[in-house]
């Protein structure tokens, strides 16, 4: 047996440190926290109504579409432009700018505050992840209280996504990743590491390809002709 093994054995598994703010503040600040707090799920469950109900509308209905994204994501901006279906933990930790786009199947859990500049493109399938969970299974696992009620304990990291970007289909962002302005995301890349601004990140785990320049307007004057 290993020593990391060994000790994995030995510890016992972590509890959160006491006294301590609510489980959303402690949530919101990085820290280790319940998700199973009932200001939590009752938020959680909340934004699960509110993407239910915009899901399950009219794509012709534009009036009660931008309504539920109002309640979803007060802090949205202007000319947001989402095709549904959407997926939100929480919507309220997360900022949008204005002239944001989201295809199919933009899924976002804000269990930490994500924030997105202006003018963002997202393909279908894109996943903003900040959620985190301990590596030893004896601190990630599930537990039971004295009262026969669950618990496990998790924590989240914030993601921030600079102007002007685009995103492929299937990209993946974890949680403490912070994508600069102006860059491009290929198809499928999983974004574990910050990106510097504009920048093409392709791949799993991402890695810069190249820079954008403006060598880059050249390949468009065929189509403008």
């Amino acid at each position: 047996m290993t020593q990391n093994s060994s000790m994995s054995n030995v510890l016992p598994p972590v509890e959160l440190r006491t006294p301590r703010a609510s489980e959303r503040e402690e949530m919101l600040a990085g820290k280790l926290y319940n998700p199973a707090d009932p200001e939590l799920t009752a938020m959680r469950e909340k934004a699960g109504d509110l993407c239910t109900r915009f899901n399950a509308l009219s794509r012709t209905d534009h009036a009660a579409r931008a309504a539920v994204l109002g309640e979803l994501l007060p802090g949205h901006g202007e000319d947001l432009d989402v095709m549904g279906p959407v997926f939100f933990d929480y919507g309220c930790h997360t900022t949008i700018g204005d002239r944001v786009f989201a295809n199919f199947n933009f899924t976002v859990l804000d269990c930490a505050p994500v924030t997105i500049g202006d003018d963002v493109l997202f393909g279908p399938n894109v996943s903003l992840l900040p959620p985190m969970h301990p590596l030893r299974f004896q601190d990630r696992n599930v537990r039971k209280r004295p009262d026969g009620s669950s618990y496990d304990y998790e924590y989240g990291r914030p993601i921030t996504i600079g102007s002007n970007c685009w995103f492929g289909g299937n990209v993946t962002v974890l949680g403490g990743v912070t994508i600069g302005e102006g860059c491009v995301i290929g198809a499928g890349a999983v974004v574990t590491h910050d990106i510097p601004p504009h920048t093409i990140a392709v791949g799993n785990p991402a890695h810069v390809l190249r820079e954008i320049t403006e060598a880059d307007a050249s390949a468009l004057q065929e189509y403008a002709r």
